[in-house]
């Protein structure tokens, strides 16, 4: 029985529900990442026993899978309106969006699909939104190569984050210390193809690239969508 389908135990003096334990959950996440986040210390914020949350969650595994799921109502929109370019770039820039929230929703997106109600909404949403315009493999095909631009692009935007943290160095302050080894390496004219990207190539700021890219992503997906039949 999944942690959705099993019943939440009667109601004791100091009062838990899965919708608190996973808002404390999702709170210590926001503060100090995944690793910040246990049973007990759920239910130190909570002021109660560790053990009382065992009746709510078995695995932090599902605590986790819980934190996902609620993240993903921030994912679906209210209404769905345009066409189904409009719908998944949505849908893209929304995820973006939450993992910037919550940044150690990077760290859970990909592998196995998510099952909550909120994901499998989203889940719906998608597919509704390509329901009639292929086959069904080509829209499965089509899901999972957004699917994938979308977690990776998050990932890189959420390591940078990372990054600048653990360094204390912006990107500009990063890239004026390693710049005289990058140029060194660059004049040895080993690198012709990387020295004319990095002096000519235009810099954009996260956002654009990832609308950018995503904008390619979906021009890919539609080219597919309207290939007749072989």
């Amino acid at each position: 029985m999944t942690v959705w389908d099993r019943p939440e135990p009667p109601t004791r003096p100091v009062p838990l529900d899965r919708k608190r334990i996973v808002a404390a959950a999702i709170a210590l996440a926001d503060e100090g990442g995944l690793e910040a986040v246990s049973l007990r210390k759920v239910a130190a914020r909570l002021d109660a026993g560790p053990m009382r949350l065992y009746g709510y969650i078995s695995t932090k595994q599902e605590l986790f899978d819980l934190m996902v799921d609620e993240v993903h109502a921030e994912i679906l929109p209210g209404r769905q309106g345009g066409d189904w370019r409009q719908v998944l770039r949505v849908r893209a820039h929304r995820t973006r969006q939450a993992a910037r929230r919550h940044e150690w929703l990077a760290d859970l997106l990909g592998g196995r699909p998510s099952l909550g109600p909120n994901a499998l909404a989203v889940t719906e949403a998608t597919l509704a939104a390509l329901d009639g315009l292929a086959d069904l493999d080509t829209v499965m095909r089509a899901v999972e190569t957004l699917s994938a631009y979308v977690t990776g692009a998050i990932r890189i935007e959420i390591a940078n984050l990372r990054a600048e943290r653990a360094t204390g160095l912006s990107k500009r302050e990063w890239q004026r210390a390693f710049g005289p080894h990058l140029s060194a390496m660059l004049a040895t004219g080993r690198f012709p193809a990387l020295a004319r990207a990095v002096h000519e190539g235009r810099e954009v700021d996260a956002e654009t690239s990832f609308a950018t890219g995503l904008d390619w992503v979906l021009d890919a997906v539609a080219a597919r969508l309207t290939r007749p039949p072989s």
